[in-house]
C-alpha cells in the first residue's frame, strides 16, 4: 500500500541536515578546529633569532690580533662573542696581561655591530675607563681600574668579572682580582653560572683580598 508523505514530514526530514550543522560546528569547536569560509593571513613568522649570529662568510678576512672573548648582554643573560685585541710581540708577560685587560675593556665599551644589535646585543659598560696592574704590594694578578668596581652597574660589573676571569688577563681559575684608583679593599671576583645567567641580580661572588 503506497503511503503518500505529508508536506509537513517532507519539511521535517529536509530540515534534518540543517539542524545538524550547529551540533557538528560545535563538535569541531570543542576539538580545538574553528571552521572558516575567508582566507585568513596571520602574517610571515618572525626572521629575527635573538643572541643568534650568522656564522663570517668563508671569504671574510678574519681580524688581526688576539682572538679573545667578552660577554655581552643579550635577553637577560651574558653571551660570549668574538673579538681580537693587540699585543705587539715581545711584550714581558707582566704588561701582556693589562694590555690584554685594556683591550678587553676597550672592546666591551664599543657598540656591537649592526649584525649584533640586529640579534639583541647591548653592553652596559661605558667608555673612557683604563685598567693598571698591581700596586706596591698587591698581589701580582691584580688589576685596577679607573673606575671603582663598586660604582660600576651590576650588569658592567658582571660584564667586566666574566670577560677578565675567562681571558688571559687572568690566572685562568674562573676569578680576577679587582681594584680601583684608591685605597678601597681590593676584592677577588668570580664568575658563577648564576651571574651569567642573571647578571642583573646575582652579583658576582666577592672576597676581600687581605695581602700579596
Amino acid at each position: 500500500m503506497n503511503v503518500r508523505r505529508r508536506p509537513a514530514d517532507t519539511r521535517r526530514v529536509a530540515l534534518r541536515p540543517l539542524l545538524a550543522l550547529p551540533a557538528i560546528a560545535l563538535l569541531l569547536s570543542g576539538c580545538g578546529i574553528r571552521s572558516t569560509e575567508v582566507p585568513t593571513d596571520f602574517g610571515a613568522a618572525p626572521s629575527k633569532v635573538l643572541c643568534s649570529l650568522a656564522e663570517p662568510g668563508s671569504g671574510a678576512a678574519a681580524p688581526r690580533g688576539l682572538p679573545v672573548q667578552v660577554f655581552l648582554l643579550c635577553g637577560s643573560s651574558l653571551v660570549a662573542v668574538d673579538r681580537t685585541v693587540r699585543v705587539p710581540d715581545g711584550t714581558a708577560d707582566s704588561q701582556r696581561r693589562v694590555l690584554v685587560a685594556q683591550g678587553l675593556l676597550d672592546q666591551l665599551a664599543a657598540a656591537p655591530s649592526a649584525a649584533e644589535k640586529e640579534a639583541g646585543y647591548t653592553t652596559d659598560v661605558r667608555g673612557g675607563m683604563n685598567v693598571s696592574g698591581p700596586r706596591s704590594g698587591d698581589p701580582d694578578d691584580t688589576l685596577r681600574l679607573s673606575t671603582p668596581p663598586a660604582d660600576l652597574t651590576s650588569f658592567a660589573l658582571a660584564q667586566v668579572v666574566c670577560t677578565f676571569s675567562d681571558s688571559a688577563a687572568a690566572e685562568g681559575d674562573g676569578s680576577v682580582i679587582l681594584g680601583g684608583p684608591g685605597k678601597e679593599p681590593l676584592r677577588r671576583y668570580e664568575c658563577t653560572d648564576d651571574v651569567r645567567s642573571r647578571p642583573g641580580s646575582a652579583a658576582p661572588p666577592s672576597v676581600e683580598v687581605t695581602g700579596g
